[in-house]
């Protein structure tokens, strides 16, 4: 079986990766390493500035060719663009469905349509964008899907409830598609990170200053966790060692007890 992160398409000398959210954080991590690993690049993020800035710099360091999409995932228009590249030429041999957010607060006191952006872009979005890869990619006999979900979807967590409801989505959806896809050539993995320096805590109202020190990693040591994993063919990257015994603890434990350790832990910061 060839490798999934391996192109076989004769018509490129260089494989091509579609990174969504890849204007900051996790995203931007995945798209300079990827670069830096040889690929061309499919850029999408909302802000088309940031990402015509970014594009001009892995073109320059990496030699990367890049194609800049600004979407906003949320909106059905613009999310079919995304999935219509999917099928067009030159074809992706990785997809990195990363881009996401939350929401903090007592579910009934925050504004429904966030919460329904939230859902749409964390969820439906990256299904959509799975199956329009998957496709082209099992049809081919190679290719590769690495969803970002999160250590917080191992649990329900209260003053973070949609959130951590979609990023259980996102873990259980990608670990049966890894099972699906065995022996077709295509590889999924699920990346499930805990707190890492991005700007995800502030655009969602969380205090991170409260976090302590030792629990945060930086972007680029999360993705390059994640890319490792995906080459071995790994289903779930949980990367550093703090969150894998947390995610341990989490699936091991019964969620009446980690509900409401996760209830206190975020009411206090």
């Amino acid at each position: 079986m060839s490798s999934p992160i391996t192109s076989t398409t004769t018509q490129k000398t260089r494989p091509l990766a579609l990174v969504t959210g890849a204007s900051a954080g996790i995203g931007q991590s995945f798209a300079r390493l990827l670069a830096r690993d040889g690929y061309d690049l499919v850029l999408v993020a909302r802000d088309s500035m940031r990402l015509d800035v970014l594009a001009k710099q892995l073109e320059h360091e990496y030699g990367s060719q890049t194609e800049v999409l600004p979407a906003d995932l949320t909106k059905v228009d613009q999310l079919a663009v995304v999935e219509q590249r999917m099928g067009v030429n030159p074809p992706i041999d990785l997809l990195v469905n990363n881009a996401g957010f939350g929401t903090f607060g007592s579910f009934h006191e925050l504004p429904l349509d966030a919460e329904d952006r939230e859902v749409r872009l964390n969820v439906l979005a990256l299904m959509r964008l799975t199956h329009a890869a998957a496709g082209p990619m099992v049809a081919r006999g190679s290719g590769a899907i690495l969803n970002v979900s999160s250590v917080a979807g191992s649990q329900p967590i209260p003053g973070n409830a949609t959130y951590a409801a979609t990023k259980a989505f996102v873990t259980s959806f990608s670990e049966a598609l890894h099972e699906e896809l065995r022996g077709t050539g295509v590889g999924v993995t699920v990346l499930c990170p805990g707190f890492t320096r991005t700007e995800f805590q502030e655009r969602s109202g969380f205090e991170g200053g409260r976090v302590p020190v030792f629990m945060w990693q930086e972007p680029d040591d999360v993705a390059t966790a994640a890319l490792a994993a995906l080459a071995k063919g790994r289903t779930v990257c949980v990367p550093g060692s703090l969150n894998k015994v947390a995610n341990a603890f989490s699936n091991a434990t019964p969620h009446a007890i980690t509900r409401r350790l996760a209830g206190s832990v975020i009411r206090r910061t």
